[in-house]
């Protein structure tokens, strides 16, 4: 099963939308989109 296929189908279960919606709440949260925003500003310098 090509590897696209599957994460189409873990996307589709239950677990999969849960962890879906989980990843909306963290990606939603001001704190971690600072986060995110040094982490990436930490790999651009190099």
């Amino acid at each position: 099963m090509p590897l696209l296929d599957r994460i189409r189908s873990f996307l589709a279960s239950p677990q999969g939308r849960r962890v879906t919606d989980q990843g909306r709440r963290y990606a939603s949260d001001p704190r971690r989109q600072q986060q995110a925003r040094n982490l990436l500003a930490r790999f651009r310098r190099r």
